[in-house]
């Protein structure tokens, strides 16, 4: 049987009993955890559970794959959390079933953070127990360290070990999610290497070792982008199931969650602004697309890329943007004006290479694209100058 998941305002005091008392009122946090933002969906595919649940998880394979995709329990429509190829997240929670860690890569903007935290939320109710890969992550920081001051005062203990995220997810046979993974040096993402195989955690200063309880698992992201950075070894790559994420194939899709994504945070940040219109989402989904591809979306025309990263979170990045200027220095409507702006910053990150690149595309372009295209286009060029 299912276990029962914490409503809202449980999840709430227990983060504050654990001593985040910033948690308490849910509408003074910035960004709530999946598990918390979407818990009346998680409760009701919980009460309505009819298959069994892997050991660890609150919900079954079947559950989760309808939370993170939509649809329906009950009378209750369930909203999708990711948008694309169904079988790549069919693949992905079969994956956390087996004893395989999953690693999700694809280009920046692919979504791997958002499914990762999706996929922990639903399956533990906890996607916080997160390490978040730099230059700067230690192996210590993937394993455990110490409170140094009782350490001095009496010597390796329990109470002076300070737990990792992977620590906490194989003491309670969880999920622990590892951002960016090839952002950390080889060696540090080698400490991984036997944590996935042996599924133990070796404590040699007390003389005693971990095991990984039933349901432990780590979900890795990385960036395509940082590929030749700092290369997974082949032993660790063997450690993980990869799925890669793919850019949105069809301009449809990729327009549904550019939409869907700016309402949610238009919402959340309450900015007092008008959506941006049907057209205006189209034309900046456009754009990125041609300059991330290099040609017209009719395939007659060859186009230069500039050096940024289009990406989908980007174009959700720059209309929201869009809507704050709009909110706090305009009439509350998006103008073309305050995508320019958007634009300019998204698209001309090297001064010299990229300001050439999007004057170029704006005069083949954009200004060939007749009277609904002209406004941006006279707007950008005001930018652009």
């Amino acid at each position: 049987m299912a276990k029962k998941s914490t409503s809202p305002k449980s999840a709430v005091s227990v983060s504050k009993s654990k001593g985040n008392p910033d948690t308490a009122d849910a509408s003074s946090v910035l960004r709530q955890p999946a598990e918390l933002a979407f818990a009346d969906e998680i409760d009701a595919l919980i009460r309505a559970e009819k298959d069994p649940c892997p050991a660890g998880w609150r919900m079954s394979p079947r559950s989760v794959l309808t939370y993170i995709i939509g649809g329906k329990v009950g009378s209750r429509t369930i909203l999708p959390k990711y948008v694309g190829n169904d079988r790549v997240v069919q693949i992905a929670i079969s994956t956390l079933v087996t004893d395989r860690a999953l690693l999700l890569i694809g280009e920046p903007g692919t979504a791997k953070s958002w499914l990762s935290e999706h996929l922990a939320a639903a399956i533990n109710g906890d996607s916080t127990k997160v390490i978040q890969g730099t230059a700067g992550t230690t192996e210590e920081q993937i394993r455990y360290t110490w409170n140094y001051a009782m350490l001095i005062a009496h010597g390796p203990s329990q109470e002076a070990l300070i737990k990792s995220p992977i620590y906490r997810a194989m003491e309670q046979g969880s999920l622990a999610r590892f951002e960016e993974i090839t952002r950390c040096a080889s060696e540090v993402q080698d400490a991984m290497i036997s944590l996935l195989s042996e599924k133990r955690l070796s404590i040699p200063e007390l003389s005693t070792e971990l095991p990984a309880a039933k349901g432990f698992s780590v979900i890795a992201t990385a960036n395509t982008r940082d590929r030749g950075v700092n290369d997974m070894s082949a032993a660790l790559k063997r450690r993980f199931n990869i799925v890669v994420l793919p850019t949105p194939a069809k301009m449809e899709t990729e327009i549904e969650i550019v939409t869907n994504r700016v309402k949610e945070l238009s919402a959340d940040l309450a900015l007092q602004a008008e959506l941006p219109s049907e057209d205006s989402i189209e034309q900046i989904v456009t754009i990125f697309r041609e300059l991330r591809e290099g040609q017209t979306l009719d395939g007659k025309n060859k186009v230069k890329t500039p050096s940024g990263v289009l990406s989908t979170a980007e174009a959700i990045s720059l209309l929201t943007g869009s809507m704050a200027l709009a909110g706090n220095f305009g009439d509350g409507s998006v103008s073309p004006g305050d995508l320019a702006a958007g634009l300019q910053g998204a698209i001309v990150r090297d001064e010299e290479k990229d300001k050439l690149v999007w004057a170029e595309y704006l005069k083949n372009v954009v200004k060939k694209r007749g009277s609904a295209w002209r406004p941006l286009y006279t707007a950008c060029e005001d930018h652009n100058g």
